[in-house]
């Protein structure tokens, strides 16, 4: 083994080691209802690096440490510049759809999925529809949270409110990110365990959520994002593009859900200051946004106007403020888009919307 080949493997014992210190410590403050519900690993901040690849997503799937950081293209380098989170874990990862190119910042490691997760409960929804389980214009209620203590119960609870139909609801759940409309649908299909086995169906790794809405936002806090990472609710920016990716290229729902999927997602009024402020006026961006304590993200599929097509994937945690997550969104957002149109020939969307 060489020299340097040596010293990596002595950082990476060292930096295991640090990690099982800081386990026990986040471990011992934790109330113990906390303790016997969070699955949570503490970060050793690591060395920001960006992976570019010409392969299949799935070759980057399941990677738990990376050599030293290696920027091999500007883009690579840009980004890695503007995605340093010394204040805080910033997680990116997107990938041009035409070349399958691909682009990330820790995009292996798990983030708070927040509201980004709505995608994937409208996704398996409509998978419902798609079967006839229900249809759009099925009536169901609002669930709107009943008061509780923080980790009071497993499951917040919850009462039902006015009816809407699931057409109205999803809606409301991806262009404003109401929660109760999106647990409404969410007990339609059958809770969490439903969504992740829709996700593990369509071949997705590194995604998971375990929590209702009413659940999630009520206990929302416990944790700093931007110190430990906790699995539950969580996913892998690489997961979340390859999830957008295949919504998009129409590889798990009929023609017409697709189409009211992205055309929804197309709609989303939340996040102005997000992906949607680092891209010119011309562009369209069908996305959606999450927020929770200490954290934001958005993820969508970015479409220029001469045909290129993206998916990108953005977490960010801590930087000191919302106003400053949600500009270093825009900032990464704005280096990925030029960076793409910087390489390469023109080409056309892989599936018409």
């Amino acid at each position: 083994m060489t020299g340097a080949g040596n010293l990596f493997t002595r950082c990476r014992a060292g930096t295991r080691r640090f990690i099982g210190l800081m386990a026990m410590t986040a471990a011992a403050s934790l109330t113990p209802v906390q303790a016997q519900a969070e699955q949570v690993t503490p970060v050793a901040q690591p060395t920001q690096q960006v992976v570019e690849v010409q392969s299949t997503f799935d070759s980057l799937f399941g990677t738990e440490m990376r050599g030293p950081r290696t920027y091999s293209t500007p883009m690579g380098q840009r980004l890695a510049s503007v995605a340093e989170a010394s204040q805080g874990r910033i997680g990116v990862a997107a990938v041009d759809l035409a070349t399958g190119r691909e682009i990330d910042v820790l995009g292996d490691q798990r983030f708070p999925m927040a509201s980004t997760s709505k995608v994937a409960i409208a996704a398996t929804f409509l998978e419902g529809v798609d079967q006839g389980k229900w249809s759009l214009t099925s009536e169901f209620p609002l669930l709107i949270p009943v008061s509780s203590a923080p980790f009071s119960t497993p499951v917040a609870p919850v009462r039902p409110g006015a009816y809407m139909t699931a057409g109205r609801l999803m809606e409301l759940m991806l262009t404003r990110s109401n929660n109760y409309a999106t647990d409404a649908l969410l007990k339609v299909v059958g809770g969490p365990g439903a969504v992740n086995d829709w996700v593990r169906r369509a071949g997705i790794e590194g995604w998971h959520i375990d929590r209702d809405i009413a659940t999630l936002v009520r206990d929302d806090g416990a944790l700093d994002p931007a110190e430990v990472i906790d699995k539950r609710d969580s996913a892998t920016p690489l997961a979340m593009v390859k999830l957008l990716s295949g919504l998009y290229q129409g590889k798990w729902l009929t023609p017409s859900s697709r189409k009211i999927l992205l055309d929804t997602m197309s709609r989303c009024v939340t996040g102005k200051r997000r992906i949607r402020a680092g891209l010119p006026e011309d562009v369209q961006l069908l996305h959606k946004t999450g927020s929770l304590h200490n954290t934001s993200s958005d993820i969508g599929i970015v479409e220029t106007p001469d045909g290129r097509v993206f998916a990108v994937a953005i977490y960010v945690t801590g930087q000191g403020s919302r106003p400053a997550r949600e500009a270093r969104i825009a900032s990464i957002a704005r280096t990925i888009y030029h960076g793409y149109l910087a390489e390469g020939p023109t080409y056309h969307h892989t599936a018409a919307r």
